[in-house]
């Protein structure tokens, strides 16, 4: 069986100068009873304490005083944001300085990693890791040749994933894709085989296999004729007139006006993009989705669309446990040996992080976690960049001869008065794609394996659009659980959208963040727990009694915006468009992040952090 990114996104004191006699700021935690963030549960990825301040700076205008003395020794490399682009610039910086390159790298969480977070739960005797944001290495094989080099730099053999993920269990355990509905959205609590799960036979008279969808009769042809359509929707256009016509409407008006399907057939298919998208099919042209090969497109008569056919064809499988926190925690412990315990891509899976190891002053290169910047600049005669920064409601100021900024692109401007206003500009353009990873610890799985289903999907939604098993990755001695009576993760998605008003991909964004932040935890606990007794309660499913623990990884500023050629001018993309315009280098400081790439994956953070490096040094 193959697995692709669909079938599982559909269904986060002061230093000594010399001749100063401050007081030392040498170690984050030296306390044994050191925080494990990893651990910790309830509202998680923006959580309480990391945004605040930037907020601050770029909703009220606040601005913070620059203490009069620096907090450490000059370093050769400061960069904002440890996330997988950061951790990577200071990698890349340090290859190009040699070893003894002094660097800190500044994060407003109390994690490194960035989007890449990592959760872990004890349930029952069994230690459970998953993963709270960036997920899995999507198609490696098309990897630049910096970025599949760093890979090989930090131990990570993407071959090896062919025998850690175990491609059939699900096959072999007799579990498929569901479709939950809702009381709420359909008048009764039922959870079916999704649609591409059914089988249809043209033609031949039989049993429906659509009998048991709470729609009218009337929905369940339109959704029948629908997947059994023969003919060209647009047989009047040429093929080059298609491609501009599914270009120029979206989906939803292609069902709706040329398929000529019932509004609540369009619904049951409205959301499956979120996941990959952030956005429904109301606002992704018919073209994306002939491209996706959904449903009344095939018989379009297009053929293979330009530039495209030609990459891999690899499964999704290169996934770690905690997902892409592995990669985040290979570059640490490349970069703070000491932080990190052990030296393969597999004991990296259980190495447990010494946190009051990643900032100590006879370290080349600091991590520093809950410090927000807020004010870089050059310093006299451009020479070096100094870069003022929040920590526990403190003020502080350092000093790099380099500056990297891998945070989030929107709060440059904010904090860097030096950027001219057309980049400004350009980096305003796009918008961070709001999204909530839901890490669900369950006592058993049985109820999954009483209804036959490992992923389920959720038509017209009350929060989240799907939810899955864990991946089936073991590794590391880490096992996945294949036994339905012990504890797993289940992994929720949620993407606050507001679909069906006429709005943009970007203008969906911006209303779904404000969203996200007006929700407490106690709202998302709720809507979880109840969706997930709805879908699973006729497989024995007890929400107060089967889930253990539950984590919600909330990112208002989530996946990097990707173009979307029905409200972005068809020719941009990750080598054309404001972006590039926005990444431009200042001086001494340089932009690395996946906004800079316009791309929403691994790759597209850690060539950007080459770039910058290289902007800096040649």
């Amino acid at each position: 069986m193959k697995f692709t990114r669909r079938d599982f996104l559909n269904g986060v004191a002061i230093g000594s100068v010399a001749g100063s006699t401050l007081a030392p700021f040498e170690i984050l935690a030296a306390q044994n009873s050191a925080p494990y963030p990893p651990q910790l549960t309830g509202l998680r990825g923006s959580h309480v304490g990391s945004f605040e301040v930037a907020h601050a700076v770029s909703w009220a205008g606040a601005s913070y005083p620059d203490p009069p003395a620096l907090t450490d020794a000059e370093y050769d490399l400061v960069v904002v944001g440890g996330g997988i682009s950061g951790l990577s610039a200071a990698h890349f910086f340090r290859q190009k300085a040699g070893n003894d390159a002094r660097i800190l790298v500044l994060d407003n969480h109390d994690d490194f990693g960035g989007h890449a977070k990592r959760n872990e739960f004890k349930v029952g005797g069994h230690e459970l890791i998953g993963y709270g944001g960036s997920q899995s290495i999507d198609t490696p094989g098309q990897y630049s040749a910096v970025a599949r080099q760093l890979l090989v730099d930090l131990g990570i053999d993407t071959a090896r994933f062919y025998d850690y993920f175990d491609r059939e269990y699900f096959a072999r355990a007799g579990l498929g894709s569901g479709m939950y509905f809702s009381e709420e959205g359909y008048g009764r609590d039922v959870t079916l085989p999704a649609i591409d799960s059914l089988e249809f036979t043209q033609g031949q008279a039989g049993e429906d296999p659509l009998a048991e969808y709470p729609l009218s009769k009337r929905d369940r042809d339109s959704l029948s004729g629908l997947l059994n359509v023969r003919q060209d929707p647009l047989p009047a256009l040429d093929r080059d007139e298609k491609i501009r016509y599914l270009r120029s409407v979206s989906y939803r008006d292609f069902l709706l006006h040329d398929a000529g399907v019932t509004e609540e057939v369009y619904l049951l298919y409205r959301d499956t993009a979120r996941g990959l998208w952030g956005i429904g099919w109301d606002a992704l042209s018919a073209l994306e989705a002939y491209r996706s090969g959904m449903p009344g497109t095939q018989q379009l008569g297009i053929g293979a669309l330009e530039g495209e056919g030609s990459g891999h064809d690899e499964p999704y499988i290169f996934h770690f446990p905690d997902g892409n926190a592995s990669i985040a925690r290979l570059l640490v412990r490349k970069l703070v040996p000491d932080a990190v315990p052990g030296s393969t891509m597999e004991d990296i899976v259980l190495a447990k992080v010494d946190y009051t190891q990643l900032d100590q002053p006879d370290s080349r290169c600091r991590v520093r976690l809950n410090s927000t910047a807020v004010n870089v600049r050059h310093g006299k005669g451009g020479k070096h960049v100094d870069v003022t920064y929040v920590r526990e409601g403190k003020v502080h100021r350092v000093r790099g001869k380099h500056a990297v900024l891998a945070c989030y692109n929107d709060i440059i401007p904010h904090i860097c008065a030096e950027l001219p206003q057309e980049q400004a500009d350009a980096i305003a353009y796009a918008t961070k794609v709001p999204l909530v990873y839901v890490s669900v610890a369950i006592r058993n799985w049985q109820a999954f394996a009483q209804l036959g289903f490992s992923r389920i999907s959720i038509p017209k939604p009350e929060l989240m659009h799907s939810f899955t098993l864990d991946f089936p990755v073991s590794m590391g001695g880490y096992a996945f659980t294949d036994d339905p009576s012990q504890p797993t993760v289940v992994h929720g998605t949620y993407v606050p959208t507001v679909p069906d008003r006429g709005l943009t991909a970007r203008e969906q964004h911006r209303l779904g963040r404000r969203r996200l932040y007006e929700m407490s935890f106690d709202d998302f606990e709720q809507a979880i727990l109840r969706q997930m007794q709805g879908a699973l309660s006729a497989g024995g499913f007890d929400a107060q009694r089967d889930i253990a623990a539950l984590t919600v990884n909330r990112w208002p500023h989530g996946y990097a915006y990707e173009y979307n050629d029905l409200s972005d001018p068809a020719e941009y993309g990750p080598s054309r468009g404001p972006h590039i315009a926005g990444a431009a280098p200042l001086g001494r400081i340089s932009i690395a992040n996946s906004d800079a790439s316009a791309y929403a994956y691994v790759n597209g953070a850690i060539d950007a952090a080459y770039r910058a490096v290289n902007e800096q040094l040649g």
